[in-house]
């Protein structure tokens, strides 16, 4: 039984026998009648850094030749100096942190103090992140100064989704540490780590036929970022309305023949809303695609009782308003949880490896293993498998043309742009 402390009892105080000892390292039951104490999960200290900017102004060293040249200007100096810890010692800090999942330390998981509770991230504005307590009352919230200064790779350290340790009240409260997350989201936002919503089940991707129009490289890769991150992906095509279904239907197909569950809809008729309620019953779903495509609107035609604010596409330039300012958990009436996004004007992976880009296409995956070369890039090489299977109409083209982008760290901007 691993994690087992041979020690006292728990009711007695008694050592541990050494043959009850053994049978616990074995994995076998221990013996019936006796309570032993079990450890809590470890922690280790580790020396985190601070941002670059936490750094004193540096220390100038010319206050001895300054005084051999003009003495006599001594009252002009300051005759006091205030003692600090060099540039380097500043930007670094001991912390102690939870390492039970045994996969290495987040430095943004702190142990907590004493005195603290557990709460949900339902949404963050700016410094401030709105909590929900155990009891369902949502308590504003500021973060840690640690949290906030540790150097790490997250444009922020709290995202919609995050559970959290909270010292306060009712009223208000400071996050004191902030748990691993299960799954997470993410974008890559000049350099850093864009999470967009974290701890969710699904993730819901929602485009439109019209107004503006279906982008599918988009679809692609928000397809290969919830795949990294073990979610489960379901394309919705709103507006079913303004354009006949049948040109729908090769588009969808691509998809549908993958796995992918697609769902085709239309929030102003009802149209496909009964299957999609079916999808989102008792799962925490994330409403992620660019603006205009009317994922507010869909979410109010599933449940009324949201309200959420709407509004109308540019005639102009067929774009959206951004009337959906930052993400939001809301509850629904399917015993699960809406996590309402933000529109995406520009979604880029967050540390894709060029190489692993075959293997996140589902499609591809199984055609790349018969390439004749084991690093095939499936654009120039001879004997590709990939390509063979193009030319014969048994992957679509697009699916493959969008791979090679990825795998090619290019983005295409122009598709993405709103």
């Amino acid at each position: 039984m691993e994690g087992f402390v041979h020690g006292q009892s728990a009711d007695c105080g008694t050592s541990l026998p050494e043959q009850d000892a053994r049978h616990a390292d074995r994995g076998n039951p221990l013996p019936s009648g006796r309570c032993y104490t079990f450890p809590m999960a470890r922690h280790r200290k580790i020396r985190i850094d601070f941002r670059k900017n936490r750094s004193t102004r540096r220390r100038g060293g010319d206050l001895t030749r300054s005084m051999d040249r003009d003495p006599d200007h001594t009252d002009a100096q300051p005759a006091t100096e205030r003692i600090s810890g060099k540039g380097e010692l500043t930007r670094r800090r001991t912390i102690v942190a939870a390492d039970s999942s045994g996969d290495g330390i987040d430095a943004l998981a702190t142990e907590p103090a004493a005195g603290t509770w557990r709460g949900q991230v339902m949404h963050v504005h700016g410094l401030d992140s709105f909590v929900r307590d155990p009891d369902g009352t949502v308590v504003r919230c500021t973060t840690r100064r640690i949290l906030r200064t540790v150097a790490t790779d997250h444009r922020h350290p709290v995202a919609a989704g995050d559970w959290v340790r909270v010292r306060g009240d009712a009223t208000a409260g400071v996050i004191q540490a902030i748990e691993p997350r299960r799954t997470a989201l993410c974008r890559d936002s000049r350099g850093r780590r864009h999470v967009i919503v974290a701890n969710v089940e699904q993730v819901m991707i929602v485009g439109s036929a019209a107004l503006p129009g279906l982008k599918p490289g988009l679809v692609d890769r928000l397809l290969v970022a919830a795949e990294s991150s073990g979610i489960r992906p379901l394309i919705c095509i709103n507006k079913l309305d303004l354009v006949p279904a049948a040109t729908l239907v090769p588009m969808a197909g691509v998809f549908a023949r993958m796995g992918y569950p697609v769902i085709l809809c239309s929030a102003a008729t009802g149209v496909g809303l009964g299957r999609l309620a079916v999808e989102l019953t008792g799962r925490v779903t994330a409403v992620v695609g660019q603006s205009g495509v009317g994922k507010s609107s869909l979410l109010n035609a599933l449940d009324p009782g949201l309200a959420l604010p709407v509004a109308e596409v540019s005639r102009d330039n067929e774009k959206g308003r951004h009337t959906t300012t930052t993400a939001r958990l809301l509850p629904n009436r399917f015993g699960g949880w809406f996590a309402d996004t933000p529109g995406v004007r520009q979604f880029q992976l967050w540390e894709l490896v060029p190489a692993e880009a075959p293997a996140a296409f589902r499609d591809l995956r199984p055609l790349a293993n018969l390439c004749r070369f084991p690093d095939c890039t499936h654009t120039h090489e001879s004997e590709c498998a990939v390509k063979h299977a193009v030319a014969d109409g048994l992957l679509d083209t697009r699916r493959w043309q969008s791979c090679c982008q990825l795998a090619g760290a290019t983005e295409d901007a122009a598709e993405d742009e709103e």
